[in-house]
């Protein structure tokens, strides 16, 4: 197997099914043949309680409740001696997030789910000896995971693996029996149970935690990693419901992480997607494949299983606005198929997945990185992985970051990643820092060492890439996610064979929560109303204030605004839609808050919530839209090390830029550097950044006796930039560097903010836009495609030959709960525009 193997697949019918030959269980052909998922008669055991002996009608008929789900689970254990039960997590409003585990009987008695996370656990590892690694295999079970409702308003994926726990734990025959004999089936209905309750996509926190897999910053996505990592899947099927018509499965469209398992890939494209297509087809059910979901950020249900426990990791999206029974339905086929395929010929998928691990062991040891590959008809490959050789990752440990450093080791250990600590200083004569030419250095005792030669060399070069080498420029979220450079951890890596002296680091704990000072300032945060966008980052932010810095604080309502403010001194302002807060604020409100920030207040705001400020004159930062083509890409920042807002961040930080709108502030404290400078550095998807050359990403400006601390990009991205995040936490808790100024409406600011309101205004009213990049001779043909779906569009001219559309989006629909993006994307296709790219994040 090597990254040259991988097939182009074409369609559906370009596939090809997986022989039923390599059954564990005795089986004669034509009773392989005749041993169909879907047409072979059901042999049901009436002792095993159904749907309406417990909730009282069929799954299908109506969504279940979180309650009735785990009863339902409760009870089929209780009755059935091929299921346990157990808790994975619980959730942030204190809600279980339960599991089942089915197979044979003999399966799944404690003694025996122990040797098989053993077993499982020893395949993992390259360097068990072949006549183990096969013994191995031939006697452990697949282990086949089958999940739903990580978003809380898409039902149907967890109604539909109820209905799969019923099938295994009551049938008899041929179908079930082949199942239950060559695998384990975790099922893990509902992964989002407050959403669920709420009927809304997110968790509490307002985290889409289809993005925090490799982040894993949520309760209810840890405690199902932790889950994850006792049961390693070899197939994940994470079940969705989305805004377009019809139904899909894989194959994906691309682009593809390059460092995705040959192993996995295959199993995708070869084996899964076709055994369902077959099923789809024979009842006539509509599908496709491909866009707008991809497989290349290491951030979902999808992609983190494969790259980190090299399963079959597939996403499934089912129309949310058709019937319940018709979503359940589809659903469970899809399941049904792909667990009924997984049992198949298990003996070899389990061998295959070991050689797996194999493969990652020696490709760390070459120190060779997967090729770039298109998949898809008429695609070229945008960006080539480099022809270099990566051997091993170093991390510097700076006692300004530890807690950084601490956090980075400790999610690489969870994730199974062997990580070690120099015990001498070692040289490296090509050592090449992150971004930064390399060069001869000789690295301290204390410095962290990780090495490729691991059966997790995919996981390791997926966290700590320079970059991530995006092999075609559509993709729908976000292309850069290396942890050291959202972090802010110094590092960089080197080809040469080395042999360190070094210890392996013991279990990292979870850093402590920074000190808040003994008389530290009395914090608000005022969450703008009525909008997705605010409801995310101030729920994010609240995140940050709980659970990680324990950092007390108030909840401010407009209506606390209004009556002054009294025992707030830092006011904390996330994203969100201005327009809705300036409307809830009114007259009263917005001068309370100037008179506030005069008479001492900080306002701290980022985004939407910067342009709040802006908006009432209490910032002269002067907005602009943005013409890039950049959808959560990593930028390096020049910061003022004088300020007190960089203590402990160091001259330079990376920020997550998601073609936000830049800013222009004479009170810099962070600056995007030109093009042309030696600190200019990116990773991921970086089209058109050198135009933000020179633009403010973080100001402080004095206001009267207060100030205002402005972000042009969200300090707090997902919980994911520990660095940004460092430099929120100084402008919470550090000393303002700014003296006593004019205040809000005074002679000598009054032209400065006027400009800045006009500036602000001026900026396109679109949500979270749609982002099209065309040939600028076919910006009318295009806008014409667009009418058909939304008048809201704007243009922006980037250069002579390209214009960017900006299409409204202002319910800030995510790609997969958009109600037209796919549609529009196929039409524009279908158009002949001359289209770039087109985002949404």
């Amino acid at each position: 197997m090597g990254g040259h193997m991988r097939r182009l697949v074409v369609g559906a019918t370009a596939l090809s099914l997986v022989g039923a030959s390599l059954l564990l269980i005795p089986a004669t052909s034509s009773a392989a043949a005749t041993c169909h998922p879907f047409q072979t008669p059901g042999a049901y055991d009436n002792s095993t309680p159904t749907d309406e002996d417990v909730v009282g009608f069929a799954f299908g008929d109506q969504e279940v409740s979180v309650r009735q789900a785990n009863n339902y689970l409760a009870a089929v254990d209780a009755s059935s001696d091929r299921v346990v039960t157990g808790t994975a997590a619980t959730s942030v409003g204190g809600r279980a997030i339960n599991f089942a585990i089915v197979g044979a009987p003999e399966n799944v008695t404690p003694t025996a789910l122990t040797e098989i996370r053993r077993s499982a656990a020893a395949l993992r590892d390259p360097r068990l000896p072949a006549g183990q690694a096969a013994d191995l295999a031939a006697s452990t079970p697949a282990i086949l995971w089958v999940s739903g409702n990580v978003h809380g308003n898409e039902e149907s994926g967890a109604d539909a693996s109820l209905k799969v726990l019923y099938e295994l734990a009551a049938r008899s025959d041929c179908v079930a029996s082949r199942i239950l004999a060559n695998s384990i089936v975790v099922i893990l209905p509902i992964q989002n149970p407050d959403g669920r309750q709420a009927e809304t996509r997110r968790n509490l926190y307002g985290f889409d935690m289809n993005r925090d897999w490799f982040a894993r910053t949520q309760p209810e996505t840890d405690g199902k990693l932790e889950l994850i990592g006792k049961y390693p899947p070899m197939l994940f099927v994470d079940a969705h419901e989305f805004g377009s018509d019809n139904y899909l499965f894989p194959p994906t469209a691309d682009p593809e992480y390059h460092e995705t398992p040959d192993v996995a890939h295959d199993w995708i494209f070869d084996a899964y997607s076709p055994a369902i297509a077959s099923e789809f087809d024979r009842q006539g059910l509509k599908y496709f494949h491909g866009e707008p979901y991809d497989f290349f950020a290491t951030i979902f249900g999808d992609t983190v299983p494969t790259l980190g426990y090299h399963a079959a990791g597939m996403t499934f999206e089912k129309a949310n606005g058709d019937p319940i029974d018709e979503r359940t339905n589809e659903q469970f086929i899809a399941m049904w198929a792909s667990v009924f395929e997984g049992a198949t010929g298990a003996e070899q998928r389990v061998s295959d997945w070991h050689d797996s691990f194999v493969e990652a062991y020696q490709q760390g040891l070459a120190g060779s990185l997967e090729p770039n590959a298109v998949f898809e008809p008429k695609h070229e490959v945008f960006q080539q992985v480099p022809d270099i050789t990566v051997r091993h990752y170093f991390l510097r440990d700076d006692p300004a970051r530890r807690p950084e450093l601490n956090t980075l080791i400790r999610r690489l250990q969870r994730m199974d990643v062997d990580v070690y600590r120099l015990t001498a200083p070692l040289q490296v004569d090509d050592y090449h820092p992150y971004a930064d030419p390399g060069r001869s250095t000789r690295l301290p005792a204390g410095t962290i060492w990780v090495p490729m030669a691991q059966g997790q060399k995919h996981w390791i070069q997926s966290m700590l890439h320079e970059d991530s080498y995006i092999p075609y420029e559509v993709t729908y979220d976000v292309t850069a996610w290396s942890n050291p450079l959202l972090m802010n951890v110094r590092g960089g890596w080197s080809g040469n064979e080395l042999s360190p002296s070094a210890s392996l680091v013991q279990p990292v704990a979870t850093p402590p929560p920074p000190a808040f000072p003994a008389n530290g300032p009395r914090v608000g945060l005022f969450e703008i109303p009525n909008s997705t966008r605010g409801f995310e980052a101030a729920g994010q932010t609240r995140y940050l204030f709980d659970r990680v810095w324990q950092l007390p604080y108030e909840n401010v309502t407009t209506g606390r605004i209004l009556r002054g403010l009294r025992n707030i001194d830092v006011l904390v302002v996330p994203d969100g839609y201005t327009n809705y807060a300036l409307q809830a604020l009114g007259s009263k409100g917005k001068a309370a808050l100037r008179d506030w920030i005069n008479n001492g207040g900080r306002y701290i705001g980022w985004q939407g919530g910067l342009q709040v400020a802006t908006r009432i004159g209490a910032s002269t930062a002067k907005f602009s839209s943005s013409h890039t083509n950049s959808p959560g890409t990593l930028i390096r920042a020049t910061v003022d090390r004088t300020s007190p807002l960089a203590i402990g961040v160091g001259r330079s930080v990376w920020v997550m830029y998601s073609d936000d709108n830049t800013i222009a502030s004479p009170h810099s404290v962070a600056t995007f550097p030109e093009a042309s400078s030696p600190r200019f550095a990116t990773a991921g998807l970086a089209e058109g950044v050198e135009t933000l050359g020179g633009s403010t990403v973080v100001f402080e400006e004095g206001v009267g006796s207060g100030s205002v601390v402005g972000f042009s990009i969200d300090p707090n991205f997902r919980a994911w930039t520990l660095g940004t995040q460092r430099i929120l936490w100084n402008a919470i808790v550090e000393p303002a560097s700014t003296a006593k100024s004019a205040r809000v409406g005074s002679a000598s600011r009054v032209v400065a903010e006027q400009r800045a309101v006009s500036a602000s205004q001026s900026l396109p009213a679109d949500g979270s836009a749609i982002r099209i990049g065309i040939a600028t001779s076919d910006t009318e043909q295009t806008r014409a495609v667009i009418g058909r779906y939304s008048s809201a569009v704007e243009a922006l001219r980037i250069d002579a030959d390209t214009t960017l559309l900006l299409v409204a989006n202002p319910k800030a629909w995510s790609a997969e709960e958009h109600p037209y993006l796919r549609d529009l994307i196929d039409d524009l296709k279908e158009s002949g525009v001359g289209l770039q790219w087109i985002s949404l994040v």
